[in-house]
């Protein structure tokens, strides 16, 4: 009999994750939007159901048999998500944005003996897992993140094309970026300290601070520790301009007697000019660094992990590193090697020393170019 997975979430990510988790399991998609279910019915005859993940008994119903969950729906609905399945008892692998922290539901999925893996994608993710693995094994003094998805052919006015949902696409830009210099946690506004940095086959790239460290500013005790996202050059100014102007408020003001959230009519505005296209290449870049000793030695690694648009499948990079990533994290989970209950963060999770090898390999399988350099 084959072992049952739902999926919470349908778009550009979760229909890649179903789409490969149905390779060896009996998937389930959960989402409003019947376009995209209906693709996935007919493309590859996954089971599907139009429905709202955010309701209780609803959601109740449709995990009843489900071995495991994923969650793979935007950001502002997330947390709720994975409360609602904690409730339920179900284990669960995550990889929505959403702002809350999740170790606040640590006890709860403890007291009904659940396992939750969250921040399963790239980055967090992937990111998370290169410093888990080493300081397992080393003193980390200093630890970078440089990760972004971009269109191959740059395309003013904004040289841009949003991989995920939009709304967590703009809240990259106003969410305020914690990071941790010399023992001590700073925060800094989004697009804070910009800088331009180089990459070899794509050219100068601007980064910026955003707030992608998460669970690692609890986990782990660094005492350097930075995310910054990466863009095309020129793109920060723009982004500025309508963030300092209201354009990402969701405050609601009147206009004419009609009452608006600014940050809705900017989506609206901006997710044509912003939508990435069937066939449109894009890639997907991570630049990570782990620095610090082994016993007296120093020693640093640097990990580049590297995708483009899979012109076969038609699915795009930032799907391919986010959802087989999640997808590995599945593997791991249905094969029995996750004991903890718990919220369980993905650098922990990679402090397994069999665990993260596992991933790597699964995303190298899947034509993700994964290397690794030795720095000293």
């Amino acid at each position: 009999m084959s072992r049952k997975i739902t999926v919470l979430g349908g778009g550009m990510v979760g229909s890649t994750i179903a789409v490969e988790l149905s390779k060896q399991y009996e998937v389930t998609v959960v989402d409003l939007n019947e376009l995209a279910l209906g693709k996935l019915k007919r493309c590859f005859g996954i089971s599907c159901v139009q429905a709202d993940v955010t309701d209780k008994k609803m959601l109740e119903k449709l995990l009843a048999d489900s071995e495991l969950v994923i969650g793979a729906v935007p950001g502002h609905i997330g947390y709720e998500v994975i409360k609602r399945v904690i409730d339920i008892g179900k284990n669960m692998v995550d990889i929505s944005f959403f702002p809350e922290d999740p170790f606040e539901l640590d006890e709860r999925a403890k007291h009904k003996k659940v396992s939750v893996a969250i921040d399963c994608g790239i980055a967090p993710g992937i990111s998370n897992m290169i410093l888990g693995y080493h300081a397992a094994s080393m003193k980390v003094d200093k630890y970078e993140c440089l990760v972004g998805g971009l269109p191959v052919i740059r395309q003013w006015p904004w040289e841009y094309r949003a991989v995920f949902s939009p709304a967590d696409v703009i809240e990259e830009y106003v969410r305020p970026a914690r990071y941790v210099e010399n023992g001590h946690q700073i925060t800094k506004d989004a697009l804070s300290d910009p800088e331009l940095v180089e990459f070899k086959h794509i050219g100068t790239l601007e980064a910026w601070n955003s707030d992608g460290l998460r669970t690692l500013l609890k986990t782990m005790k660094v005492p350097n520790m930075i995310e910054k996202t990466l863009r095309y050059p020129g793109t920060i100014e723009y982004l500025r301009v309508l963030r300092e102007s209201g354009f990402f408020s969701q405050t609601e003001i009147d206009v004419k007697g009609v009452s608006v959230r600014p940050l809705d009519v900017t989506t609206k505005l901006l997710m044509p000019l912003w939508e990435l296209k069937q066939g449109e290449e894009d890639f997907t870049i991570m630049r990570s660094k782990v620095m610090g000793t082994m016993g007296s030695e120093p020693v640093g690694y640097e990990y580049l992990i590297y995708d483009k648009l899979d012109t076969k499948t038609g699915i795009h990079s930032m799907a391919r590193t986010t959802g087989y990533t999640c997808t590995a994290v599945t593997d791991i989970f249905m094969d029995g090697l996750v004991e903890k209950h718990g919220i369980i963060a993905p650098e922990t999770l990679a402090g397994h020393k069999d665990i993260f090898p596992r991933i790597i390999s699964s995303l190298e399988a899947h034509g993700i170019d994964v290397s690794v350099d030795k720095m000293y």
